[in-house]
Formats: C-alpha cells, structure tokens, sequence
C-alpha cells in the first residue's frame, strides 16, 4: 500500500466530493500539468494537502481540497472536458481515519484505516459511479415523462400523441444511455485497481453495497428495457397504421375504377 503525499495532513477528516463534470476528459493531457502519483484510475496532485482522482467518461473526485483550490482546478479540467454539463451531479462525503473502525459508510461518515492511494481510488470509483447513476436516473425520469403520453394514450383512445421521429429519438436516448453505463463506466465491473490490490476486494464489495451500486444499475435497465418496448410497440403500431392506410387507398382506388368501368359500360352507353 502507499501513503498518501501529503505528510502535512493535520487532521484525521478528509472532505471529498465527486463531480459528473462532463461527458468525458482527457485525463492523459491533464496529467501533465500535475504530478500524477497513480494510474488506473489516475490520481493527481493537486497541492500540498489534496489530491484529484480522474475518470475518462467525465467524474472527478477531489480528497482534501480547500474552495480556492477546488475551483482553480475545476476550471483548468473544464479546458480537457468535452460537453461540460451545466449542472453537474455532485455527491458529498466525510472520510475519517480511524484504525480501529470496521472500513464502511456509518451516519453518512466513511471510516478508513489508514489514506492510502488505492483506498481513495476504491472509494473514488464507487462514488463515481453513484454520481454516474443519480445523472442518469434523473435523465430516465424525464424520459419517461415523455413516454407515458404514448402509452396513456393507446390506454384511453387508441391514438397516438406524437410522430414517430421523437418516439426514434427516445429510442437513440434509450441505446444511448445503455452504451455509456455498460460501455464506457463500466457499472458493474470491478476496477482494474483490485487486480493489483486483492486484499481490497471486501472494502470495494462493501461501499459497492453501501451506494446500493448494482441494485440501482438494474432498476435503470428495467426502466431502459420498458422504454425500449414502449417504444417500439408504438412505432410497430404506426408503421401498421401507415400500412393500413396505404391499403384503404389502393381499395378506395379499386373502388373508384370499377365506378368508372361501369359508368363507361351502362350509363354513358344508355345516354
């Protein structure tokens, strides 16, 4: 295990928070200007008592740093941040150090046995993911604001209150958003870290736990899963719509040749 850099650290509360600041950054590039003291995921200092843990889809997490220094920094990774959001997820927490502690979440306080750089990169990856997560279910909730008309709807009258491109257009969303957390965060995949670091797996298996990490990532694939079914059953209903009406057409068609026909044969003959 390493120590962490910062030897003047005078108390035993660390404050931390994690930040969703963006879709992605570019984590080697910001590197350079900070002396990185570990990889996967990449830890950075950023002073003499704080540090920054990086993560390419968009999450910082800062341990120990002051307003001034928070906000000096923020603003020089929103320079190597493609799409900053303008309000960014955040989630707060107090890490005490405590050798004696069982290491997990209690009264909203984290008790660590010792600031380790692969103990606050464990517990940078699960508070990432919870900011990763809360981002995206509040997403899904508008979601399915927008859906609900569609079903209601076909519930009362059978007819459908929007075309079919913004129904697409949620389906893009739905691809999306099971792209980016399966794809690119990695939800429920451990971290690399505890390849190298095996004896944290039960630190990691308990905040995982703690944030309720897997149960959320499964309740926002059924509500994916729902809007990808809801969805497609209201396009595969237009599209028999469309179908129907193009018959109804070529029948009113038939229809009017015939009315011709006769008229040619019997009407227009008598006259």
């Amino acid at each position: 295990m390493q120590t962490l850099a910062f030897p003047t650290q005078k108390t035993n509360t660390l404050t931390t928070q994690a930040i969703f600041l963006a879709e992605s950054i570019d984590c080697r590039a910001l590197e350079q200007n900070y002396d990185c003291i570990a990889s996967l995921p990449s830890v950075v200092k950023v002073s003499e008592t704080g540090l920054a843990i990086l993560f390419h889809y968009g999450v910082v997490v800062l341990f120990g740093l002051t307003e001034s220094e928070k906000k000096d920094f923020l603003q020089q990774v929103l320079t190597y941040a493609s799409e900053p959001f303008n309000d960014p997820e955040l989630e707060d927490v107090e890490i005490r150090l405590n050798a004696e502690k069982s290491e997990r979440v209690k009264n909203g306080v984290l008790w660590l046995k010792q600031y380790s750089v692969e103990h606050l990169q464990i517990v940078a990856d699960v508070l990432g993911k919870t900011v990763v997560l809360a981002h995206y279910e509040t997403k899904l909730a508008s979601v399915f604001d927008q859906v609900e008309p569609f079903t209601a709807s076909l519930q009362k009258n059978y007819r459908l209150t929007q075309p079919g491109k913004e129904l697409l257009h949620q389906l893009g969303s739905t691809f999306l958003f099971q792209y980016k957390m399966v794809a690119r965060v990695e939800i429920i995949d451990k971290p690399e870290l505890l390849w190298e670091v095996p004896e944290l797996d039960n630190f990691y298996s308990r905040l995982e736990d703690e944030y309720e990490i897997r149960e959320r990532h499964v309740a926002l694939e059924r509500k994916l899963d729902l809007i990808y079914r809801t969805s497609q059953s209201v396009l595969e209903l237009m599209q028999h719509r469309t179908s129907l009406r193009a018959e109804w057409y070529i029948v009113i068609l038939i229809v009017v040749e015939i009315i011709l026909s006769v008229y040619e044969l019997f009407i227009k003959e008598s006259l």
